[in-house]
């Protein structure tokens, strides 16, 4: 196997000298450009494992290079040397698709680290069995877990209770080049204040009363992988100005210790409260908001998937019972109800009703959901039958909509209304529609 090659731009002699050096002895070959043009003249014309790239170059800069890169040398990772706490300029450019960043003067150990893990990106994972689901924002969210997978940026996963943010996490981290790290995730709600830095840090042993001994904290457990911070929102204000330094100068300080210590964790989070909201009120740090949101991903409610909960519902059944199958009324109450839990509430209500099913069937009244009205209003009481032919009236009427544009084709229509061809078919079928 021969050796990795990589491209290091800098019109600092010193530093391109240094570079090559460092990634020398790690066996790794170097070819330098000091300016924009010549980088592209050589990632047009040879194949590069990786890219390091100063910020201010003579015809440019590494902003603009990495925006280049993303449409013609999209499978070569990049990471861009900024100058010291110059945090706009690394946020921009982890937003333009740079891998990750490295601060002047340059830390050779995180140096190390950051190539070390750029050169494993391309190893493909399978993850998407995972993720159950055919529906369009299903897809979506699959796409970005592959995109934001290959980057080191922090990436924010947004979404209500129930809809599976933890699990998302785990596949960005099981598909990336961290994934034989270890993923340590950790409920930020769920640590006592005065215990947090302790916990998050590690201390040293006398450094307080009941400290008898050294203790490793989350962040450097999670050391070469990925540490997932679920409800930040609920870290105290004094915490995230501790965070924000582990994210921005990738060092931490235990409680009681003299020196700040190396910190190679990728930083994922996730929230179901709004941190806009929380920032404009006071409550959460407008700096460490942007910095661990420099990706979002919104992950859908469940209500937003469409035929995705009845596919998830059978997955859900294969596993409690391979005996136990539901009915259509049972089907059709769960496509009509807006499941404020999402996935947590349908796995719930399923081990309850695989329960107290009797008959090897789940009916609608098995599952005993209560239709309520959203956003506080009002409404008239509706049965899950009267429910279920008003659903039924709207998927008539737009399934002979596309099958009319597409003067019935059934491939072309399941495409025009985001379903699979087998869905359509079923469709049609059991809506009786000729």
């Amino acid at each position: 196997m021969s050796e990795p090659l990589a491209l290091v731009i800098d019109d600092e002699p010193d530093i391109c000298e240094l570079l090559s050096l460092t990634l020398g002895r790690m066996d790794i070959r170097t070819e330098t450009a000091m300016n924009v043009a010549g980088a592209k003249q050589l990632l047009g014309s040879k194949q590069f494992d990786l890219c390091l790239t100063d910020m201010r170059l003579p015809d440019g800069d590494g902003l603009e290079l990495v925006e280049w890169m993303q449409s013609n040398a999209a499978d070569v990772p990049v990471a861009v040397i900024t100058a010291h706490g110059n945090v706009e300029t690394a946020v921009q450019a982890l937003k333009l698709g740079a891998f990750d960043f490295i601060s002047k003067p340059l830390d050779l150990n995180n140096l190390r680290n950051i190539v070390e893990t750029a050169l494993k990106v391309d190893k493909p994972r399978e993850q998407q069995s995972r993720l159950q689901g055919d529906s369009m924002p299903m897809r979506e969210l699959r796409e970005m877990i592959d995109k934001v997978a290959r980057s080191q940026a922090p990436v924010h996963i947004s979404g209500e209770s129930g809809t599976g943010k933890e699990l998302v996490a785990r596949l960005i981290h099981e598909s990336g080049p961290r994934a034989d790290g270890p993923f340590v995730p950790v409920n930020c709600g769920a640590i006592p204040a005065e215990l947090m830095e302790s916990e998050f840090f590690g201390h040293r042993k006398g450094s307080f009363t009941g400290a008898v001994r050294d203790k490793v904290g989350l962040v450097q457990s999670a050391d070469a992988g990925t540490l997932f911070l679920d409800e930040i929102a609920d870290l105290p204000l004094a915490m995230q100005v501790k965070l924000l330094r582990v994210i921005q100068e990738k060092t931490v300080r235990p409680v009681g210790a003299s020196q700040e210590e190396p910190a190679n964790a990728r930083i994922l989070s996730a929230t179901h409260k709004k941190l806009g909201k929380l920032v404009a009120t006071g409550e959460f740090r407008e700096d460490l908001y942007y910095r661990i949101n420099v990706i979002e991903l919104p992950v859908p409610a469940l209500r937003e998937r469409g035929d995705d909960v009845v596919m998830l519902a059978e997955h859900i059944l294969g596993k409690l019972s391979s005996k136990i199958t539901l009915d259509d009324s049972a089907r059709m109450a769960l496509l009509t109800y807006p499941f404020p839990g999402n996935v947590r509430e349908l796995e719930n209500l399923l081990e309850r009703a695989v329960t107290l099913c009797t008959s090897g069937t789940i009916s609608a009244s098995d599952l005993n959901l209560q239709p309520a009205a959203e956003n506080g209003e009002s409404s008239a009481t509706f049965t899950s039958t009267d429910l279920g032919n008003q659903v039924e009236d709207v998927q008539r009427q737009a399934i002979i909509e596309a099958l009319e544009k597409t003067r019935y084709n059934k491939t072309a229509a399941a495409k025009l209304l985001g379903l699979t061809f087998r869905q359509l078919r079923y469709r049609i079928k059991k809506l009786g529609i000729e």
